[in-house]
């Protein structure tokens, strides 16, 4: 019986792609299934997949019919899950030899367990660093946090992070959201523990590898999906039983991620092109209407650079006013550290 599903969502990833499949095929646990997609990939990924599938039989290559991202690709392949547990690794990262083997002990040992996190290794593409992504301390001693406990805990900040184990019945459940190209994936991973009975920790390892050119990372006209991904969620959030104080803290985190979108705006507005410019203004204006005074936590009304106005030509206004003295303070800094 198979008792793994892995999901390969690949685009572009033939530099990458090997390593990711060699980590895979040689797990001390034999009995998973590789479920890989090309997203209509242009270099060569599509060959590779097909010819590591004529040589392992647990890879299974599937095709997405035009480029839809990540989100979607999953989706596909969880469309041919065959195993109790699921798990995704992205095509430029890797897994430890016995991650796998070391999650499922878990779920054995913990029948309640529906969510079990592998220890995650940041690897830095420039300089080769590699850095170890903290647990909370329950979960490094071993123990488990409720599923709304790890709900919390990555809501803003991502204090948890979103690369484990789960079941079956949670993806079919709960699919990868596609609202947006970017980010709305990463409400899978909150919702999945929002609807966990117990969230544990194994000690096998996923190496996730940061590149600098990463759409995440560099400047893109994608990075604004982060605002609208969040949008996803609080719609998701206003079906679920979740308390005021936490929707507050969420909402408090959405104006976050709202105003590091609309200042990375302005400080690239030279970097994108002009035909992009007025849909651009029209997605803040809309996320911008569905904030409200009263769900977001008081400390905002009393710091400037963070009012709420639902007028997009004040909020400008302020946010303009904001950087210009932040740059202005930035300059006194500097000139009193260098006299």
């Amino acid at each position: 019986m198979t008792s793994v599903s892995v999901l390969v969502a690949a685009y572009n990833a033939a530099s990458t792609l090997p390593r990711c499949l060699d980590s895979l095929c040689r797990q001390t646990l034999a009995d998973i299934q590789i479920l890989c997609v090309d997203d209509c990939s242009t270099d060569e990924t599509f060959d590779i997949l097909e010819n590591r599938a004529k040589m392992d039989a647990r890879i299974e290559v599937l095709q997405t019919p035009v480029n839809s991202g990540q989100a979607v690709a999953r989706n596909l392949a969880l469309t041919k899950m065959k195993a109790p547990l699921v798990c995704m690794v992205d095509a430029d990262d890797w897994l430890s030899p016995d991650a796998l083997e070391k999650a499922v002990e878990v779920f054995h040992l913990h029948p309640k367990t529906d969510c079990c996190l592998f220890r995650l290794v940041e690897c830095y593409e420039q300089d080769g660093r590699q850095e170890d992504y903290p647990l909370p301390a329950p979960l490094e001693l071993g123990e488990a946090l409720t599923g709304a406990e790890a709900f919390e805990l990555c809501l803003d900040g991502w204090q948890l992070h979103g690369l484990y184990v789960t079941r079956a019945e949670l993806h079919r459940q709960i699919p990868f959201d596609t609202a947006t190209r970017l980010y709305s994936d990463d409400n899978t991973s909150r919702l999945h523990y929002l609807h966990s009975r117990e969230v544990r920790a194994c000690t096998g390892t996923y190496y996730y590898m940061k590149h600098p050119a990463s759409m995440t990372i560099a400047f893109s006209l994608r990075r604004f999906d982060y605002m609208e991904a969040n949008l996803s969620l609080l719609l998701s959030l206003k079906k679920e039983n979740i308390s005021r104080p936490v929707m507050r803290r969420f909402e408090g985190s959405r104006w976050m991620t709202f105003i590091a979108c609309y200042r990375l705006y302005l400080n690239h507005i030279q970097d994108i092109p002009e035909n992009e410019l007025a849909p651009l203004k029209e997605r803040f204006q809309t996320v911008l209407h569905t904030f409200r005074p009263s769900r977001l936590p008081w400390s905002f009304r009393w710091r400037p650079g963070y009012w709420l106005t639902l007028s997009l030509r004040r909020f400008d206004a302020q946010q303009r006013l904001y950087l210009f003295v932040k740059r202005q303070q930035e300059k006194l800094y500097q000139k009193d550290t260098s006299s």
